[in-house]
């Protein structure tokens, strides 16, 4: 009896492989160039990045010249998933990064002060977003029928924070070291940790429906992952690393990260949660291991930054419809949405420092710190997209929170902080990080 072999899959075809490659070179090209025109005005490079990709989308280039538009970003799935592919890379490896970000033993130290402050920054931004989403009209931001989801899911939206953005934040402005800096960042910390877990649990009811097994089902995966990410991931992690670090170059330790973060984003993946949920618990691990060479992982924070992130972003800026803000119900619910966004976190965070017995001015600090969503918005506004719960018009309002707020943080937190008073022990912490 002959038996055939299967047919090799089809490579892919040289006009498909001919607009990906011209995607990605005028992503970018846009996006560099527009990142450093932000920096350059003192804007983070992530707004440029975005509008790389909202002037080369249905904004603008799309109305400018459609024939144009319509052949270097044509609507076909294909198409399209191979540029979300290399997305989906950079968003694994720069939450990975994120998750390194976190000093978890400071968190530790803080824990009191922080854990109010953080409380305060998630429980009402979440309450007043969930309110918000029952309120607003969700056929015009949601692509569900399912309102009580799409409310949750922006309840989840107006939460979050974003490590990367504060962090450069606090270090441009030279506050990482005092304490107004430290607790910020335990705080987002927290907001992050919690964050990440509630956007697995929605976008999970998101595909599953909302109901109550379903939920029981989704929590149980969520705890399992974590049992699993202590259990199994922090030996494993501990392994590769000792492994790695045998070599003096800086190829095993890049390989072996890569492998870790990938593997997890998988792990969480297969257990129905967002896998950018493993490669934030994963990085993680990896920053409390005590095992981390952070200087050979230089050549990947390069190439995620600099290459990876950026297309991410375009790509993200890609999929923004500014022209549909000139539709008054849209505008009207951006208004609302961001409204919500601010004066929510910036309640949150005030409130639980108020708590704390810190000061007016500390708490003002706090709020503006914990307010900027940056790149972790566009992550959860993308993922909204991808599970459904967005619509377009939904999706450009969120990331136009993420920018605005990220664009908000840096004066306020520059006016409030010349409230406070520098310490002795901040000065010695200055002293330090210099040393």
């Amino acid at each position: 009896m002959t038996v055939l072999a299967a047919a090799p899959p089809s490579p892919i075809g040289a006009h498909q492989m001919l607009v990906f490659l011209l995607q990605l070179a005028v992503l970018l090209g846009a996006a560099l160039a527009l990142g450093k025109l932000a920096a350059r005005f003192g804007l983070p490079n992530v707004v440029g990045e975005l509008a790389a990709g909202v002037l080369l989308g249905p904004s603008l280039l799309a109305h400018v010249l459609p024939g144009l538009s319509g052949w270097l970003f044509p609507p076909v799935a294909t198409q399209i998933n191979l540029l979300d592919a290399v997305g989906q890379l950079g968003v694994l490896l720069l939450v990975g990064f994120t998750g390194m970000h976190i000093d978890l033993p400071m968190v530790r130290r803080r824990g009191g002060t922080a854990l109010w402050v953080s409380l305060g920054g998630l429980l009402i931004p979440l309450a007043v977003g969930v309110a918000a989403g029952l309120a607003l009209p969700a056929s015009l931001l949601s692509g569900r029928d399912d309102t009580l989801v799409f409310a949750l899911f922006l309840g989840v939206a107006m939460c979050v924070s974003a490590i990367p953005v504060i962090a450069k934040t606090l270090v441009e402005l030279n506050l990482l070291h005092r304490n107004i800096g430290q607790l910020t960042i335990s705080a987002a910390a927290v907001d992050d940790i919690v964050g990440w877990s509630l956007l697995s649990v929605v976008s999970a009811m998101a595909t599953t429906g909302l109901r109550l097994g379903h939920v029981a089902l989704t929590l149980g995966s969520l705890a399992a992952a974590f049992l699993v990410a202590v259990l199994v991931g922090r030996p494993a992690v501990k392994k590769a690393l000792t492994l790695a670090n045998r070599s003096t170059d800086a190829g095993p330790t890049v390989a072996a990260v890569v492998l870790l973060l990938v593997a997890c984003a998988a792990g969480t993946h297969a257990l129905g949660l967002e896998p950018i949920l493993g490669t934030f618990l994963c990085g993680i691990l990896l920053s409390t291991s005590g095992l981390l060479d952070r200087r050979k992982l230089a050549p990947l924070r390069t190439m995620t930054m600099a290459v990876l992130a950026p297309i991410f972003f375009a790509t993200a800026g890609l999929r923004m419809d500014l022209t549909l803000l000139g539709q008054w119900p849209v505008l009207l619910s951006a208004l609302v949405v961001l409204a919500i966004a601010v004066g929510g976190k910036f309640a949150g965070a005030y409130l639980g420092a108020r708590l704390s017995k810190l000061t007016h001015w500390e708490g003002l600090a706090l709020g503006a710190g914990l307010n900027a969503r940056g790149v972790i918005e566009v992550i959860v506004a993308m993922v909204g997209l991808r599970v459904g719960v967005l619509t377009t018009a939904g999706y450009t309002i969120v990331v136009l929170v993420a920018v605005v707020t990220s664009l908000m943080a840096p004066p306020m937190l520059r006016y409030a902080v010349k409230h406070i008073d520098t310490t002795e022990e901040e000065r010695e912490r200055e002293r330090t990080f210099a040393g």
